[in-house]
């Protein structure tokens, strides 16, 4: 029997980094062995909102780039409305084209459209190339391509795929201020058991703690004292009360290691409200699998020897 269609929502139109981020997911098989259905959307919100309402059973968006840092706007619309979970995730190198009309000269081009993220990335080369053009921005990347096509503006920086989509020449490729740029992009779904763990995971929460000294250095203590690295920490305003944040936490490892669980029990016995964003498989970002196993086999013998006392026994 023929396996329904899986709807993924995304950040459109086609030809987006987003978009290839979806494909890429679509060959690592993380929506499943069926086909796929694009559902191109004008936000990240958008994407995680068809999620929410069953538009879609997936929603792909991008979490954090190398210039620029988290995208906050894609973690306030996973923690605001909840109901979603993260299980998977990959990288991608970040360079653009720069596109024009068929024909067009670049240095006459007056509007130059892209993605604001994607403005901070490419604003050396602007200013060497067409410093007298306006900045116009654009929802998407591709947006700005089609922006272009219809006369809107007059250049763009989009990946090359957007090119092709409508109908544009490519005057330089490659372009990217910082070289080596990268972007991570996730795999949204509607809450349910993680991804198994693999023994290179990352585990992402958030929550909020009394507005209290030393509650945040008492919530990171939970984390140190079982040896459960932070790979990134930082606050969101909660918009409620002035002074209030959300602190956005990325653990490693899987909420089925012990350590992790402890300390996230630990952490919910602190915090005010804690959101659980998900396990997934970090591959690539690892090096750690042969020390964590060794942290988890002791463990192991750790509770062993507690059983054991517990029944009056001797190990």
């Amino acid at each position: 029997m023929t396996q329904p269609a899986v709807t993924v929502a995304y950040l459109g139109p086609a030809g987006t980094f987003t978009e290839a981020a979806l494909i890429r997911f679509q060959g690592a098989g993380a929506f499943g062995a069926g086909e796929v259905e694009q559902l191109p959307v004008s936000s990240p919100r958008e994407a995680l909102d068809a999620v929410r309402v069953g538009r879609a059973q997936f929603a792909c968006v991008a979490i954090e780039n190398s210039v620029d840092g988290s995208v906050t706007s894609t973690f306030d619309a996973l923690v605001e409305d909840g109901g979603v979970q993260i299980y998977h995730e990959l990288e991608i190198e970040i360079a653009f084209s720069i596109m024009v009309r068929p024909g067009a000269r670049l240095a006459e081009a007056k509007k130059f459209a892209t993605h604001p993220v994607a403005h901070q990335q490419v604003r050396k080369w602007l200013a060497a190339n067409i410093p007298g053009a306006q900045f116009v921005p654009a929802s998407s990347n591709a947006a700005a391509a089609q922006a272009v096509a219809e006369g809107r503006a007059d250049a763009a920086a989009a990946p090359d795929r957007a090119a092709v989509l409508f109908g544009l020449d490519v005057v330089e490729k490659g372009v990217a201020d910082m070289a080596g740029a990268r972007t991570r992009f996730v795999v949204v779904g509607p809450r349910g058991v993680p991804t198994p763990r693999t023994g290179s995971d990352q585990t992402t929460v958030v929550f909020t703690l009394p507005n209290e000294p030393g509650t945040l250095v008492g919530a990171l203590t939970e984390f140190s004292l079982r040896g459960v690295s932070l790979s990134r920490i930082e606050s969101r305003p909660t918009r409620r009360e002035f002074g209030t944040y959300h602190f956005y936490a990325d653990l490693v490892g899987h909420i089925d290691d012990a350590p992790v669980a402890e300390a996230l029990r630990a952490l919910w016995l602190r915090a005010e409200d804690i959101s659980y964003l998900g396990s997934w498989p970090t591959p690539g970002r690892g090096g750690r699998d042969a020390a964590l196993a060794a942290d988890l086999a002791r463990l192991e013998r750790a509770a062993a020897w507690v059983a054991a006392a517990r029944e009056g026994k001797e190990l």
